[in-house]
């Protein structure tokens, strides 16, 4: 599905219900959405893993401009700033009143700049595996360094160098990189991901280039405007927003909870699948919105 957004077509999809029985009336489920990280990926990442959220909520995938299914526009939109902008317009347009944001990686980078611009919108916050800053960049070129195998090395230098030249490269990249992003990583399992994810490389370059926009991005100053309860995941292991990150960010969101998976690197769906279900399903249910210190 399609929604004609800010001068493209932003694709989205559905999973669950938002109504459901119960006894005599129909109760109305919350709607989560879901942002994916890269840039340069698409949603596909998140099927099935996020799909037991499904059992509680009804979940809105999409994909950011110029990546996955979602059209190409021009390329000096693919930004942070333009990707919030189309989150919300999005919402809009879908008519959601407040969302259980949930954004992962860069999609948490995205999910937290909208939160702060737009805090009406939000009713539950879920940050996983993110920064709120460029400073994240150094550290993982060191972590890299420290942790790396060559290849590794090797390969994350397209990334710090903005120069994939196709799709091929960046599978490539991830299939090299695969055991630090996960601990318990599957090569099978992988190989799969890979070829069903659609990998767009000039998103990815204009982020992370020399010059690119998530080593000049600092929401720091803004997370303070969050007023939506908010659960920061965290992977111990972590090599490219290592915990530091999280920890951070819930010291700088009034209204924010840490939890550090011991077992996880940056695929905590990947590492700790149930446990990361368990957490977001529980935060949704019985965390509610603080009411303000007279």
């Amino acid at each position: 599905m399609f929604a004609a957004v800010r001068g493209t077509r932003i694709y989205f999809d559905v999973e669950g219900m938002g109504l459901v029985p119960d006894g005599a009336a129909m109760r109305e489920r919350p709607v989560a959405m879901a942002i994916h990280g890269g840039p340069g990926g698409d949603h596909s990442g998140f099927k099935p893993g996020f799909s037991p959220l499904a059992a509680r909520m009804q979940l809105v995938y999409f994909d950011h401009r110029g990546q996955g299914r979602s059209d190409a526009a021009d390329p000096a939109t693919y930004t942070l700033d333009e990707n919030v902008e189309d989150m919300e317009a999005l919402r809009r347009h879908l008519g959601l009143g407040p969302i259980v944001s949930i954004g992962t990686s860069y999609g948490g980078m995205v999910a937290m700049a909208h939160a702060a611009r737009y805090p009406d919108a939000v009713s539950h916050l879920v940050l996983i595996v993110t920064a709120a800053h460029g400073g994240f960049i150094p550290r993982a070129q060191a972590i890299v360094r420290e942790r790396g195998t060559p290849e590794q090395q090797a390969v994350c230098e397209k990334v710090w160098t903005g120069t994939f030249r196709s799709a091929e490269e960046m599978r490539h990249y991830y299939a090299v990189m695969g055991p630090m992003y996960a601990r318990s990583y599957d090569a099978a399992a992988g190989e799969a991901g890979r070829a069903r994810a659609i990998h767009s490389p000039e998103p990815l370059n204009r982020a992370f280039g020399p010059d690119g926009f998530l080593r000049r991005f600092d929401l720091r100053g803004e997370l303070g405007r969050i007023t939506a309860p908010t659960l920061v995941l965290a992977g111990r292991h972590d090599w490219i927003c290592p915990p530091e990150f999280s920890e951070e960010i819930t010291r700088l969101i009034p209204q924010a909870d840490l939890r550090v998976f011991e077992h996880s690197s940056h695929s905590i769906r990947g590492d700790e699948p149930e446990a990361m279900v368990d957490a977001i399903l529980g935060f949704v249910v019985y965390r509610r919105r603080e009411a303000p210190s007279a």
